[in-house]
């Protein structure tokens, strides 16, 4: 069978994706992605043949303003409202950065979808990849990696189902407001009907299987809140090994067990500043400091001896071998820190990443602090917190409970694979 996917957003976002399509396409289906400009070459050397450039480079939208990229609305708090002035002007922002390049970006899934039995999907962008299936007849599978649809499970507050309906109906209205224009655009030259109503609303009623790429765990009543349609099936990666993984395993058995510090695709103000607080605050409790630059311009000049400073690693082969994992929040950083059975401490910057941190902060397996508001007192203290050995006990017992890798891959391939074949023997 062919399956089309399309995937926005950094390495964390596409990951997955390229994960399942790996399995997909070593079952013998034929699988074309389109993936940001700036991951193509990182999903080809997963292995993945048939790959083309999809839409902004996403590392540059995450270091541009907030109104350049995507999860702008998500990210932005009330003092970045304030400080954009006429709201006229920051919606016109807005609704540019939400629709920068939408009309090439339907043309490439148009081309790539020809032939196809599914068109898989993310949430970014999700609206394109929706309207390419309608036009061409196609089911459509989405990957999630938090929690996206309405539900009573993840808010600070227990609120009735109706309420929470009419709140995340709401939310989706307006995002909806912002992608309107473009979105009348595509379906006029595709010769779709006009919409009378929000997107997430007509994917849903679509029957789109929606893949929930994360595990039970984190939120116990949500599987049986949303049923089959949405199964949790545990987080989705590649494992890839780096060049560094040699080296740092190495270093990591030459000393005492290493915390481990990575940001990902986040970018970091002050890189330098970082590394000196890290290093400062491990020596000060003793600790060696393992720093993954990631794309932050880290320097390992002038680093005392208990740190080092490496680009990447494989988080599943060195994770084990630390007492303790410091990141960002990403769904699949934070997943594979518990795989690995050690405590965390998440320092997010933006998006759905403190939600991954209050998760953490309720299975009593670490803590979470905005990343802007850590200050070398604070990571002393997260990391005495994270550090005791109550805290460790519970991240060790955790790790049993996850879902291993290689089992969601398979799981997420499965259910793909069944959706296409029910299109072609429906």
């Amino acid at each position: 069978m062919k399956f089309a996917v399309s995937i926005h957003g950094t390495r964390g976002d596409v990951e997955p994706c390229a994960a399942v399509s790996l399995e997909l396409q070593r079952r013998g289906h034929d699988v074309h992605l389109a993936v940001p400009p700036n991951l193509v070459e990182f999903v080809e050397s997963a292995g993945l043949h048939a790959v083309i450039g999809y839409g902004p480079d996403s590392q540059k939208q995450l270091q541009g303003d907030v109104f350049e990229r995507p999860d702008a609305l998500t990210a932005a708090g009330p003092a970045d409202w304030v400080r954009l002035g006429n709201p006229l002007n920051a919606l016109r922002k807005a609704r540019a950065a939400a629709t920068r390049g939408w009309a090439e970006m339907s043309d490439a899934l148009l081309a790539l979808a020809d032939g196809a039995d599914l068109m898989v999907t993310g949430t970014a962008y999700q609206e394109i990849a929706a309207n390419v299936a309608e036009y061409r007849g196609l089911p459509l599978a989405e990957v999630h990696y938090f929690p996206v649809r309405a539900n009573t499970q993840v808010l600070p507050v227990r609120l009735p189902a109706p309420a929470v309906k009419a709140a995340y109906a709401m939310g989706e209205w307006m995002h909806w407001r912002l992608l309107k224009p473009a979105e009348t655009e595509q379906r006029s030259i595709l010769g779709l009907p006009a919409a009378t109503t929000r997107p997430v609303a007509r994917i849903v009623a679509g029957g789109a299987l929606e893949i929930q790429a994360y595990d039970k765990i984190f939120f116990p009543g949500l599987a049986g809140e949303w049923g089959e349609r949405r199964p949790l099936i545990g987080s989705l990666t590649l494992q890839l090994p780096t060049e560094t993984d040699t080296e740092v395993e190495s270093w990591i058995a030459a000393g005492t067990p290493p915390i481990y510090f990575g940001f990902g695709s986040m970018p970091i103000d002050s890189p330098a500043d970082t590394v000196r607080m890290i290093s400062e605050v491990c020596g000060e409790l003793g600790e060696r400091a393992l720093i993954c630059a990631g794309f932050s311009d880290f320097d390992d000049t002038g680093t005392a001896g208990h740190v080092k400073v490496v680009g990447s690693v494989n988080h599943a082969a060195v994770f084990p071998s630390c007492r303790a994992v410091v990141h960002h929040g990403g769904a699949g950083t934070t997943a594979a820190g518990i795989r690995a059975g050690v405590p965390t401490l998440v320092l997010w910057v933006a998006a759905e990443q403190p939600l991954w941190g209050k998760q953490i902060d309720r299975l009593g397996i670490g803590t979470s602090r905005r990343f802007s508001a850590s200050t070398r007192y604070s990571l002393l203290e997260d990391l005495r917190t994270v550090l005791s050995p109550q805290t460790a006990e519970r991240a060790r017992l955790l790790s049993s409970r996850m879902t291993p890798a290689a089992v969601s891959v398979a799981t997420a391939a499965d259910l793909l694979e069944q959706t296409a074949r029910n299109r072609r023997h429906g």
